[in-house]
């Protein structure tokens, strides 16, 4: 019996380790995906897109192998900090519609922000859905949406920044568009993974405009990122921010990026005076220490990115829902603050760039002719003495 019993095993063990060599030839490219066929540019070979001021890591974050990666934030076996398992929240219920000049952005959770003026509904990366990941499994959000799905106004607008499943969620786009039947803009590659829910979207290269119903359009634009639904087809898909031009003032949405040259925030500057920048603070420390990785900002390069683009007023996002890295819940907002704080005491004029609640409602302001604080702007040197201080040092 017990001779038996160690056949089996050993059958066993040997049909698993044939699988698994099998798998490593024949999984990626049944999992690899062609979402879009086109000719070479700047940041695209004919077969996959790159940045091209610099590569995204090509490993998993903090080294090791991207399966030991996966793995240890699959079963929690990993040195992040201890998350809450939920975190209150009070719900917004947004008017309908804000027409004229003024402008309301109420934060959902994670990058998902709506933002309503001039008789538009713009919703960013819409996730209503309790975990980040293919087929349920994945992050689960530990803050509900800031609005009831069955709260939201009539969408005309979504921006789908790239392919993540924390940033493209089919099953709320589909929800959307079986109700609303909005735009929905996205960069090159993007539609082909939209359409599989059946919902059409527009996808663009950088530069690429979209115009909007009663004036001003949407500009598909750059930053530093990568793109992957599954283990095979990275980089297929691009990956974009986005600004919103409006006669009232422009809306910028970084969508998900690292610094790389931190000179595509001046080139969306460019486009016009930013009312309302949308950025990411969290999911910046992979490996104890890190204050960003190449394809996540952290409070620091945020703060730099927000000065680049002159904008009147700053919403952090990426934070808070979606426990996908080292850093304690509220360790970005309180990071930011502390940057934020430490350069205006250096006499370093900084904008109104600071955390709000999931689910609060506020009023932009008007964009002003330039930041009224005196003295000069920020350089990544002064960025780097503030997450020096004490208090920056002793957040995790």
């Amino acid at each position: 019996m017990v001779r038996r019993l160690l056949r089996w095993i050993g059958t066993g063990l040997l049909f698993l380790v044939v699988a698994l060599c099998l798998s490593a030839v024949l999984v990626p490219p049944f999992l690899d995906r062609i979402y879009y066929r086109g000719r070479a540019t700047g940041h695209f070979d004919g077969d996959r897109f790159f940045n091209p001021d610099g590569v995204d890591d090509a490993g998993p974050p903090g080294g090791g192998s991207r399966a030991g990666f996966l793995l240890s934030r699959l079963t929690g076996d990993d040195s992040r900090a201890t998350w809450p398992d939920r975190v209150p929240v009070v719900r917004a219920r947004p008017p309908e519609r804000v027409t004229g000049d003024r402008m309301l952005a109420t934060w959902v959770g994670h990058a998902t922000v709506l933002v309503q003026t001039a008789g538009l509904n713009i919703l960013t990366d819409p996730v209503w859905s309790d975990r980040a990941g293919p087929f349920g499994v994945g992050p689960r959000r530990v803050a509900v949406p800031g609005i009831r799905f069955e709260d939201l106004p009539p969408i005309d607008v979504v921006l789908v920044s790239h392919n993540h499943y924390d940033h493209l969620d089919l099953d709320t786009l589909k929800r959307l568009w079986a109700r609303d039947r909005p735009r929905i803009v996205t960069s090159l590659g993007n539609d082909a993974v939209i359409s599989k829910a059946g919902v059409p979207a527009v996808a663009l290269d950088w530069n690429g405009r979209v115009p909007l119903p009663g004036g001003g359009e949407i500009v598909v634009t750059r930053n530093h990122h990568w793109g992957s639904r599954w283990f095979a087809d990275r980089n297929r898909a691009l990956w974009s921010s986005f600004v919103v031009r409006l006669p009232a003032g422009n809306i910028f949405f970084a969508g998900d990026t690292g610094p790389g040259d931190l000179r595509w925030p001046a080139e969306a500057a460019a486009l016009g005076p930013v009312r309302l920048a949308l950025i990411p603070v969290g999911a910046f420390r992979f490996a104890p220490g890190q204050m960003s990785t190449s394809s996540h900002i952290g409070p620091g390069d945020a703060a730099l990115v927000f000065d680049r683009l002159r904008a009147g007023t700053g919403l952090p996002i990426h934070w808070g829902t979606f426990q996908l890295s080292d850093e304690g819940w509220d360790t970005p907002p309180r990071l930011l603050a502390e940057v934020i704080g430490c350069l205006r005491r250096d006499g370093i004029a900084v904008g109104r760039f600071g955390a709000v609640a999931i689910g609060r409602s506020v009023d932009i302001p008007a964009v002003p002719v330039q930041p009224a604080a005196a003295g000069r702007r920020p350089q990544v040197a002064d960025v780097e003495r503030c997450l020096a201080t004490p208090v920056a040092q002793a957040l995790r």
